[in-house]
C-alpha cells in the first residue's frame, strides 16, 4: 500500500533538470525494489532515508522561512525524517506541529522538488528528500523547537544565504518561483499555483 503511495507522491514531481530526473529514478527503484527506505537506527542508517522538508513561503515577498540547525550548522527549511509506514504529507503535518508549533497550511497539494542529498554534520549520510511547500505569513516568526533550531528568521528573496543552506536550495527557490508566476515589479509573485 505505501508503495504505490510513493510511487504516486514521486509521480507528481515535473523534475527541473538531469539531476532531479536522476534522483527521482534512483528512489523510483528502491521504491520498486522494496529496499529500506525509512530512518531505523538514529542517524543514518539505512543510507540513504526519506525525509520530508516543508519550506515555509510568503509568497508576498516572496519571503523564506529558514531555521539555523543546530545539528547541522545550516540555515535550513523545517524538515523531518519520515516514520516507518507513515505517508511523507503526514509527516509534514507532524513534524510541523512539531517544529513551528502550527498546523501545516500546504501551498501546493503535491511534493514540488525531490533531492537526494549528502547531509553534514557528525554522521555524514543521504537524504532523500520530498520539498512540501507550506505557506507562512512574513509578520512573525512561528514559535520554533528551540532544540532543534538555535534561531529561525523570515529572509527576502534578495538576502537568502545560498551558501550557507542546503546546496539544492537555490533549485527549490528557482522551481517555486516558476510555479508560483513570475515575480511583479513590486517585489510580489502573481500566482498560478495549482
Amino acid at each position: 500500500m505505501m508503495k504505490k503511495a510513493l510511487l504516486a507522491e514521486i509521480t507528481s514531481i515535473t523534475p527541473m533538470d538531469a539531476v532531479e530526473q536522476r534522483d527521482l529514478n534512483r528512489f523510483r527503484s528502491l521504491v520498486e525494489q522494496e529496499c529500506p527506505i525509512w530512518r531505523g537506527a538514529v542517524p543514518d542508517k539505512p543510507d540513504p532515508h526519506l525525509v520530508s522538508y516543508f519550506p515555509v513561503i510568503d509568497p508576498a515577498g516572496p519571503w523564506f522561512l529558514l531555521g539555523a540547525h543546530r545539528k547541522s550548522g545550516l540555515w535550513l527549511p523545517p524538515g523531518g525524517h519520515v516514520e516507518e509506514g507513515e505517508h511523507p504529507r503526514e509527516t509534514v503535518t507532524r513534524e510541523c506541529q512539531e517544529e513551528l508549533r502550527s498546523a501545516a497550511d500546504f501551498l501546493l497539494t503535491f511534493p514540488l522538488f525531490f533531492t537526494i542529498t549528502q547531509t553534514k554534520g557528525l554522521n555524514p549520510h543521504h537524504d532523500m528528500s520530498l520539498w512540501y511547500p507550506l505557506r507562512g505569513a512574513s509578520d512573525a516568526v512561528p514559535d520554533f523547537d528551540q532544540g532543534e533550531y538555535s534561531d529561525m528568521r523570515w529572509f527576502n528573496l534578495t538576502d537568502l544565504p545560498f551558501s550557507q543552506t542546503d546546496p539544492n536550495f537555490g533549485r527549490f527557490v528557482k522551481k517555486i518561483l516558476d510555479c508560483l508566476g513570475k515575480v511583479t515589479p513590486n517585489g510580489g509573485v502573481e500566482s498560478d499555483a495549482r
